[in-house]
């Protein structure tokens, strides 16, 4: 049956980036971020990798967050995780709060949103998901979101679409004047890089993580601008300066790890159990999560 009005082909694109799979923070010590990820927001220790105590791989429906043990790291801006029930996961925060204490650990309750920071300051704006937002997410990473310079935010998209062929915009400013340029890195993921006049902390070496469809094409023009920072393998590459492409000046630093759709680990299923369950409250056949 034929409709009377037409599809937007264009709200399907994707663009190169085809996944955000893992942000990499540095943290001091694994049992408060065991406290923190597991206990209070509910994710899931990765059961298969990297399960030893120098580093620990956290599963977010098909995306991770990856702490390996050092001096604690600070993204400059905040994660966006959705996550199906925001009641539970308020029952959980509270029930951390004084295992807890004497950290930078914080939550706080807003209408679309609850914020959690962690042990040493980072911030994560948890929202329950649903079909009608986040591309229908219900266990993810749909954003993270930087603090960049004023002026920074189109010429930041402009570098992510002619580098990696990567759909992006820009808001107009909002309310408090300030103008976010987002890029698309998945199917229901972007990266919002928001501009601000407030300091912006030096950089300290987090990095994220994406899989790119044309890997080739990228890489040549890195290369031909000298931004490859580590060639790690055949299937991956490193790079952290992201560039206004009409000055040659750098705009932000942010390390990307490059993966091609060849990597051993791409689309490699991840375990998400149901944070609910309980011995208490056992129900069978629910240990896990679709995301």
């Amino acid at each position: 049956m034929k409709t009377t009005e037409p599809f937007v082909r264009s709200t399907e694109d994707v663009g190169n980036i085809i996944h955000l799979e893992h942000v990499n923070l540095l943290i001091p010590e694994q049992r408060l971020a065991t406290i923190f990820y597991i206990l209070g927001l509910g994710l899931t220790r990765d059961p298969y990798l990297v399960t030893g105590v120098v580093n620990m791989w956290v599963n977010v429906g098909q995306s991770q967050f990856h702490l390996p043990l050092g001096d604690a790291q600070r993204f400059r801006g905040h994660i966006g995780v959705v996550m199906p029930n925001r009641a539970s996961l308020v029952d959980r925060l509270a029930g951390v709060q004084e295992s807890l204490s004497g950290t930078q650990f914080a939550w706080s309750e807003h209408l679309e949103y609850v914020e959690a920071t962690c042990p040493w300051g980072n911030v994560f704006r948890c929202y329950e998901g649903d079909s009608s937002r986040f591309g229908g997410l219900h266990l993810g990473i749909p954003y993270v979101e930087l603090s960049v310079p004023v002026g920074s935010a189109e010429p930041i998209v402009d570098f992510y679409r002619e580098i990696f062929d990567a759909p992006g915009s820009v808001d107009a400013a909002s309310a408090d004047g300030t103008i976010a340029g987002r890029t698309s890195v998945g199917a229901a993921q972007e990266l919002i890089f928001r501009e601000t006049s407030a300091p912006i902390p030096a950089y300290d070496g987090h990095h994220i993580q994406i899989y790119v469809h044309n890997f080739s094409g990228p890489h040549e023009r890195l290369v031909e601008r000298g931004l490859i920072t580590e060639e790690s393998s055949q299937h991956q590459f490193r790079f952290a300066s992201i560039l206004n492409l009409s000055t040659g000046k750098e705009c932000f630093a942010l390390e990307h790890e490059v993966r091609s759709m060849r990597h051993p680990l791409y689309a490699r299923p991840l375990v998400n159990r149901n944070p609910s369950q309980t011995n208490v409250n056992y129900v069978r056949d629910m240990d896990a999560m679709t995301p």
